[in-house]
């Protein structure tokens, strides 16, 4: 599902990623730590294109970073919903309203949004919320409706960028666990995070990036001391 092959990125005064090859497999939770410095926000940022390496090759469900085209971005975008650590929720709209506008952008019928929404609403336990807006709304519900707008389009990757960085511990555990029934249900499962509570409770892969290096990839393991 994910390839990354000798990816380098280097900015005019530091390396933030230095020769990095992992895969990812179809319907895999895979955590992706490292302090801050490691290179998580570039490898985000590769994975969405909003920026190309240096050296190296990127494959995403089968599409080739190197040879696509401008006009294919949005075609590799619709397969990843990505979550936020600040949630980026319009302030303006309701919960529905902002669940919905992910699908509005890709031009769904109004049909299959009344259908969509509540469902991946009542998914996330928000059903009875869909009124609401954000302010009136606790951290770890403002978390909920921002994956759930990452998954209402059921793409075939989740990208969370430090989902449990704003919330308690209790919180952070339900974030994960609905993560992990959305994994189950097939959907491939990326978590960026420095929570090494988190990581070392749930058993998932670990890969961990130092200073722009991969230096270790466990199938099943925790957050170890990066020394």
């Amino acid at each position: 599902m994910i390839m990354l092959d000798h990816v380098t990125m280097r900015y005019p005064t530091v390396t933030a990623l230095d020769d990095v090859s992992f895969r990812v497999r179809e319907g895999e939770f895979v955590f992706i730590v490292g302090s801050s410095g490691s290179g998580k926000t570039t490898l985000i940022k590769l994975l969405l294109q909003e920026i190309k390496p240096t050296v190296g090759e990127i494959v995403v469900d089968g599409m080739e970073y190197s040879r696509m085209k401008k006009n294919e971005i949005p075609m590799l975008r619709r397969k990843i919903g990505v979550v936020f650590q600040n949630f980026r929720l319009l302030k303006d709209r309701t919960v529905f309203e902002n669940v919905a506008f992910a699908q509005q952008v890709i031009e769904k019928t109004q049909k299959e949004i009344r259908r969509q929404v509540p469902a991946t609403l009542t998914m996330v336990g928000l059903a009875d919320k869909y009124k609401q807006y954000p302010r009136e709304l606790s951290g770890g519900e403002q978390q909920r409706v921002a994956l759930a707008r990452a998954i209402v389009n059921e793409p075939k990757i989740i990208l969370a960028d430090e989902p449990t960085g704003n919330l308690d511990p209790k919180k952070s555990l339900e974030s994960m666990r609905l993560l992990e029934e959305i994994n189950r249900r097939g959907t491939t499962v990326l978590v960026v995070t420095h929570d090494r509570e988190i990581v070392n409770l749930m058993q998932k892969r670990v890969i961990v990036l130092k200073k722009g290096r991969l230096i270790s990839d466990m199938e099943k393991g925790g957050y170890l001391d990066e020394d």
